[in-house]
């Protein structure tokens, strides 16, 4: 069935940009250092916190990736909602504390695992970099899918009309814009999967006219018959994973006033995913009992909302849908450049920026950041795919160095760069047999059990770190310092 593009759309979403925009002009008279414009001060309560962390999981990962994977797979679209509500939940056990140190990136904060060392820090750096510019990259061709299937505009066009849409508040405004519009954006989420979800229920006639492209067996319990059991978990295990090691995660831990502010907002936020997990499962399954013959999975809430509905109702849900890749889009941008500000130019440079102009030279870089990120965009067909394939290859093995050198004082920086390489390198071969493949699933288990074999293997035959964790603290905090981020006053507010 082909789309009817109506121009009332185009118009829905410029109005709302425009909303955004408004916000970033207002929360710009706050900004005044560069802790301010990267981490929002520092500051960020329980409310805010869990708004902002909450929008960006049911980002484009959920509104295109898991009603796509609903389309064809059933009740297994909510295993993606399952990992998401995992990997928030294990990130609060285990990473919530380190809030009190004060850290600024996700580079740093595995660098003090191991001794404050350079090399780590710089490969890590390097890493999530790529990565986040990457995530990025997927979010606006995540909104240039819904934008063209919604208007019929070019599909180049919409890349750069949805890149240029959050850009524009997010360079304005800092991450503060970022929170408060990703507060906005996260309650539209909300209300427009649920009123879609249960919408479309109701056009079926009830539970009873779901139906998904893996039959009935997609039908059963998470759809575990239809997918197999370890294909299942693994993919609900890379989402997990992909949480626990995505920077932008963590640079939620280091925003929050203080360590109880995250512990309370990611109980709530792993509560309420959690529940969300059924809704995009029911979408992507009444699209495909509505019409089995979309040209792609992407367009199943696309669809639902422009050609079963009404044109009022399909406004306000294009806006729910574009929400989702802007909520996830511009946390992503905001992440990179303070990674690019705080490790990368001191590792190429040997210095830190100047403090005084770390507003100007935060904003330059986010400009940078978005052209590079449109860029690999122009050039990409896939959302879903990137996204399980990146966790695999990038994450996996970050994860486990970050574990690994937290949890056990004799790992080693060498370790823990064992585990990075060995992670990513698993992933690959893993992905090159279509046999191995296709009994996994995912790499992702293959790459954790490898790289914490690499990161225990080589931290026994490699000498302990002679770095204290308090010398460790103490050089970073220096360093931090330089740029006005992260002193020791500001470490963890009462």
């Amino acid at each position: 069935m082909d789309v009817t593009p109506h121009p009332v759309y185009l118009g829905v979403f410029i109005g709302f940009v425009i909303l955004m925009l408004v916000v970033g002009i207002l929360i710009a008279r706050r900004t005044k250092t560069g802790e301010d414009f990267l981490l929002a001060g520092r500051n960020l309560t329980t409310p805010l916190l869990l708004a902002t962390t909450l929008a960006t999981l049911v980002g484009t990962g959920s509104s295109l990736g898991a009603v796509g994977f609903g389309y064809e797979n059933g009740w297994a679209g909510a295993l993606y909602g399952i990992g998401g509500a995992t990997g928030v939940l294990l990130l609060m056990l285990l990473f919530a504390g380190v809030r009190k140190h004060g850290f600024m990136t996700y580079s740093e904060e595995v660098s003090f695992y191991y001794g404050a060392d350079r090399k780590v820090k710089g490969l890590v750096a390097v890493v999530l970099l790529l990565a986040s510019v990457g995530w990025l990259g997927a979010h606006i061709m995540g909104g240039s899918i819904y934008l063209t299937y919604l208007t019929g505009i070019d599909i180049d066009l919409a890349k750069v009309i949805v890149a240029l849409g959050f850009g524009i508040y997010t360079v304005v405004g800092g991450y503060l814009a970022v929170v408060i519009t990703d507060a906005i954006q996260g309650t539209l989420l909300f209300l427009g999967f649920t009123g879609l979800a249960v919408l479309a229920v109701v056009t079926l006639g009830g539970f009873s006219g779901l139906d998904a492209a893996s039959g009935e067996e997609a039908m059963g319990f998470l759809g575990l018959e239809a997918m197999g059991t370890l294909p299942a978990v693994s993919f609900a295990a890379v989402i997990a994973v992909g949480v626990l090691a995505t920077p932008s995660f963590r640079q939620r831990i280091y925003s929050a006033r203080n360590t109880q502010v995250v512990r309370r907002s990611f109980l709530w936020v792993a509560g309420l995913f959690a529940a969300f997990a059924v809704m995009p499962a029911l979408v992507g399954m009444a699209a495909y009992s509505l019409n089995p013959d979309l040209a792609s999975p992407d367009m199943a809430f696309p669809y639902l909302a422009t050609e079963v509905f009404p044109l009022a109702v399909g406004a306000f849900l294009l806006v729910a849908g574009l929400s989702a890749t802007m909520s996830s889009g511009d946390s992503d941008a905001v992440t990179a450049v303070t990674i690019l500000l705080r490790d990368v130019v001191q590792m190429v440079t040997g210095r830190m920026p100047k403090k005084e102009k770390m507003v100007l030279y935060s904003r330059v870089s986010l400009v940078c950041v978005l052209v590079l990120a449109l860029a690999g965009a122009l050039i990409a067909d896939t959302v879903i795919g990137y996204i399980t394939t990146m966790i695999s290859t990038i994450l996996a093995g970050l994860f486990v160095a970050s574990v690994l050198g937290r949890f056990w004082s004799r790992s080693t920086w060498q370790g823990g760069m064992a585990a990075i390489v060995a992670g990513s390198a698993t992933s690959l071969i893993v992905q090159a047999n279509a046999t191995w493949s296709e009994f996994w699933g995912s790499p992702v288990f293959p790459s954790l059990a490898v790289a914490t074999a690499a990161c225990v293997l080589v931290s026994l035959i490699t000498p302990r770190s002679q770095v204290s964790e308090q010398e460790a603290l103490d050089q970073l905090a220096a360093e931090r310092a330089q740029i006005d981020v992260g002193t020791t006053v500001r470490a963890d507010a009462p």
